[in-house]
């Protein structure tokens, strides 16, 4: 998601005369093809999350129960379950694909496991795996609401669930409100952040560069959404402490990413002056931001404070979305 490690990507000028060639681009249909053993990996993994999530909730330990009680019937909620599970494979492949994609963008090394070409195949792979698990979870979301809306005749149910899973600020109940619209900003910024890739031979390396960075707020606002709608991460307990440690690593390699950057150009240098000042500032800003976020996950991690709810004594007895008719 955050790899510009290529010669062409990286900016460097094309010698006078000479066009890409065409085996320098890389087609969307080869890394499609390439992406069916990641892809069957996510499928399996989302499977072993859905019959786990499943057997808590035949045990009696979910916490999603303990959020929403009217939910401790797992064969009537399986859909609400199956989305739950496409999400938290979705964050794990986000998770992967921001790594690949910091460490083929920052410092060069030469003890990298594999070679580079075969992690930013890695890399591409596993963005767009991340963008069909997101796009699955939001349609089991939609699914699950058009099965709730038993009031309402089928067209009304389908878009009901279309514009509850898709359109911002239409979803009203309780964090949702919140939850939701961020949780479509993160799918609607993956899908072409991640497929401009494929037609950056029309836009411009330069162009394609900058706009992928941006990528990194995809991650962000898929964890933020997860920690505020996550009922698995609900409360202020280890699970949630986990998430907030795995981006950990995420911040450390971000922030190495911005120290020591690939290229030249983006290397901080001195302030200088004229047009020039702004950029250092801008450059200087995202390193000190960076070190903070690192700073702050690690008060968050050893504090314990992670935000998470307290669990209450009498969990609430309220339904997701209230059923209405006109």
């Amino acid at each position: 998601m955050l790899s510009d490690a290529r010669s062409e990507e990286d900016g460097a000028p094309i010698p006078p005369g000479r066009q890409p060639r065409p085996g320098d681009r890389v087609a969307l249909r080869g890394d499609m093809r390439s992406a069916l053993p990641d892809a069957s990996a996510a499928v399996v993994v989302t499977g072993l999350v859905f019959a786990f999530l499943y057997a808590r909730i035949e045990s009696g330990d979910s916490d999603t129960v303990a959020v929403m009680p009217f939910m401790d019937d797992a064969g009537t909620y399986w859909m609400y379950l199956l989305s739950q599970a496409f999400g938290w494979s979705g964050l794990l492949w986000a998770w992967g694909t921001v790594m690949l994609g910091l460490l083929l963008s920052g410092p060069r090394s030469a003890r990298l496991p594999v070679s580079r070409p075969v992690l930013e195949r890695w890399h591409r792979t596993t963005s767009l795996t991340t963008t069909a698990l997101m796009a699955a979870h939001a349609l089991m979301f939609a699914a699950e609401l058009v099965r709730y809306e038993t009031k309402l005749d089928w067209a009304e149910r389908l878009w009901v669930g279309f514009a509850d899973s898709f359109v911002p600020g239409w979803y009203d109940s309780g964090t949702g409100r919140i939850a939701v619209p961020i949780g479509q900003g993160a799918l609607y910024l993956a899908i072409p952040l991640g497929l401009l890739f494929y037609v950056r031979h029309r836009i411009g390396a330069n162009t394609w560069r900058r706009l992928h960075r941006f990528v990194i707020v995809v991650y962000v606002l898929s964890v933020w959404h997860t920690l505020l709608y996550g009922t698995n991460v609900w409360y202020g307990e280890w699970p949630r402490t986990v998430l907030w440690l795995l981006q950990l690593p995420v911040a450390v390699l971000l922030l190495l990413r911005l120290l020591r950057p690939a290229r030249r150009a983006e290397r901080l240098g001195s302030a200088g002056g004229g047009a020039a000042r702004p950029g250092w500032w801008l450059r200087a800003a995202g390193r000190v931001a960076a070190g903070a976020v690192v700073v702050g996950l690690v008060i968050v991690v050893v504090s314990g404070r992670d935000g998470g709810r307290d669990r209450p004594t009498h969990p609430p007895a309220t339904a997701p979305h209230s059923q209405e008719t006109d």
